[in-house]
């Protein structure tokens, strides 16, 4: 009959509407999947200690010069050397997401040495090697199994170097981990500047002794150095930590750069995620330790 068929054909067409609108909904869902896993940036999965997974950071662009050469952004740097970085896998993960440029220092052996280097360089931070060198007084911490000494033959030195560097294969520079004996002694760092040379790495002198010639025996042997200038949490106390602060943003805007050591500390990390916009506004560029180095297209210079 006329009317029930009508309604026969009503209904086939409502159940062929939903079935179209159903395919397309299927459809768009794996269009959508499809760009967000094009689009999703590469990650590196860690083993054993789980760090976080966080988007990587993009590199400063370099700037043009009037001829249409480009080089380094002109204006005064600071670059942050964040220390002791390897044996706490979940505080060395929350670093990862820190929003400007650092060189993370990595003790080697560490149970997230290698995993944590190898993330912050997909995040591009700088990597260095925290090398355990021996302090005055026999002070010594859970690297003591490692420590270079004064007394060791250059051969020894660097064979145990050489061991370290293999466990952070990421990193292209070093620096002490302690040692306010051996960056004193002038023969043991001649031998770990030989080391150094061999492997193509700069150092940074931490400057834990007053008396170190770190810098001169890099200098003697041709290695890329400099050194700290300024401590920011060797009092950890918020206040000391400002002053140190503004003590490295001036010297920054005087001489043009400057190399600022801290630890990677949580409360560290606070205190600078909350002085950082003053950076921006003083128009001082943060830069890892190695573009630092770099001040000529010929090659990384020596900075005393």
């Amino acid at each position: 009959m006329p009317g029930k068929a009508a309604g026969r054909t009503g209904s086939g067409r409502r159940r062929w509407g939903w079935a179209a609108l159903s395919a397309g909904a299927f459809l768009a869902g794996l269009l959508l999947v499809g760009v967000v896993l094009i689009r999703a940036p590469g990650t590196e999965r860690s083993t054993g200690d789980k760090l976080a997974e966080f988007p990587v950071a993009v590199p400063m662009s370099p700037v043009a010069s009037d001829n249409g050469a480009t080089g380094p952004a002109p204006g005064p740097r600071i670059a942050i050397l964040v220390d002791d970085f390897g044996y706490d896998p979940v505080r060395d993960a929350e670093w990862l997401d820190f929003p400007e440029r650092i060189t993370v220092s990595v003790l080697p052996y560490g149970p997230s040495s290698r995993s944590f280097a190898a993330s912050a360089r997909t995040h591009g931070f700088g990597v260095i090697l925290h090398v355990p060198m021996e302090a005055e007084g026999g002070v010594a911490d859970r690297t003591e199994s490692v420590l270079l000494l004064r007394g060791m033959t250059p051969e020894e030195i660097a064979e145990r170097f050489a061991r370290m560097a293999a466990d952070v294969p990421q990193a292209n520079g070093a620096s002490n981990h302690m040692g306010s004996a051996f960056t004193a002694d002038i023969s043991a760092m001649a031998s770990l500047a030989q080391a150094l040379k061999a492997k193509g790495f700069f150092f940074v002198d931490s400057m834990t002794s007053a008396v170190s010639v770190a810098i001169m025996a890099m200098e003697e042997a041709g290695v890329p150095a400099t050194r700290r200038d300024v401590f920011l949490d060797d009092d950890g106390r918020p206040a000391e930590m400002r002053r140190q602060w503004a003590a490295v943003i001036a010297l920054a805007k005087e001489q043009g750069e400057a190399v600022l050591l801290c630890h990677a500390r949580r409360e560290t990390r606070k205190a600078l995620l909350e002085l950082l916009p003053q950076l921006r506004a003083e128009g001082i560029r943060p830069v890892t330790v190695e573009e630092l180095l770099v001040t000529q297209p010929a090659g990384i210079a020596q900075r005393r």
